[in-house]
């Protein structure tokens, strides 16, 4: 779900201090390691409740050369409570059922640098989005989507926690999930992202590839487990004022065990926990996910 859009976008407007800070604030619009198994399998027609929660830490920065460049005391801590609501129609578009959803994080955010602190509670950039989903018998679905990140959240360029980023994003979607109660179930949500200009800064992030990933083994009695994550590689160059900042391309990989308990009366509840590795030019952290989804 593109997201839960970068509810923890804030989360290193600190980096803006810092030099290794690749897109600006060292965050991009979507939390990446968001999803999680189950991802890209759209429900039959009705409306569907969703929460995610996140709780993010880190304490390490690193620079363009994957180098450790953290200043003394530095920390960020984030918690995210996001709703999302996704509204699958009854028509069909291309041979794909087709859907809609919006998304409103809420952000509590901790930031410190050397000299400065800082922590804001408010609303996150608003998602909507459209999508197209598809299936393939029991165990095989896709979803190709669209979404459309707002510039609503709380910002102001004074501030070291910053919940919104200030400029729309663009983000096209493809997703995978083979689902199988007794055996072998695995997810990939593909995400090519376009950043709009911050009007306040003049600063403009580059594209992005983001994937969130899972794959585990279902025990037959509701539950599957295994592991999860992300990969984030930053593909074109940020630029100020229209200049390029150069050697700052963001790159990440994150991994850790993950979790799902489906009930078979049409809610389901996954978690994970995910350690970031192989960092560039980003803050380096470790984040918890818990997803519920419901029908009304």
């Amino acid at each position: 779900m593109k997201h839960v859009q970068k509810t923890l976008a804030a989360c290193m407007a600190l980096l803006g201090a810092m030099a290794a800070n690749a897109t600006e604030g060292g965050t991009s619009v979507y939390p990446v390691g968001t999803e999680n198994y189950m991802c890209c399998a759209l429900p039959p027609p009705g409306l569907y409740g969703m929460t995610f929660v996140e709780s993010f830490n880190a304490n390490k920065v690193r620079d363009n050369n994957g180098t450790d460049v953290t200043p003394p005391g530095f920390n960020v801590s984030a918690t995210a409570i996001v709703p999302r609501l996704v509204y699958v129609t009854k028509e069909t578009v291309l041979g794909g059922s087709l859907a809609f959803h919006t998304i409103l994080p809420i952000v509590n955010l901790s930031v410190t640098v050397p000299g400065r602190s800082q922590t804001n509670t408010s609303n996150g950039d608003v998602v909507i989005g459209a999508a197209l989903g598809y299936h393939y018998g029991p165990e095989l679905h896709t979803v190709a989507a669209l979404d459309v990140i707002t510039p609503t959240g709380a910002y102001s360029k004074t501030d070291l926690a910053n919940i919104g980023k200030n400029h729309w994003a663009t983000q096209a979607v493809y997703g995978v999930s083979y689902i199988d109660p007794k055996g072998f179930n695995g997810d990939a949500k593909i995400m090519y992202t376009f950043n709009g200009s911050n009007d306040a800064t003049g600063y403009r992030d580059g594209q992005e590839f983001i994937t969130d990933y899972s794959a585990g083994w279902g025990l037959g009695n509701g539950w599957v487990v295994g592991v999860g994550g992300y990969i984030y590689q930053q593909t074109t160059d940020d630029t100020l004022n229209g200049n390029v900042v150069a050697n700052n391309k963001g790159r990440a990989f994150a991994l850790g065990p993950s979790v799902k308990y489906d009930s078979g009366k049409g809610w389901f509840v996954t978690a994970k926990f995910q350690q970031e590795s192989n960092v560039v030019n980003r803050a380096e952290g470790q984040a918890f996910w818990l997803k519920a989804v419901m029908p009304f």
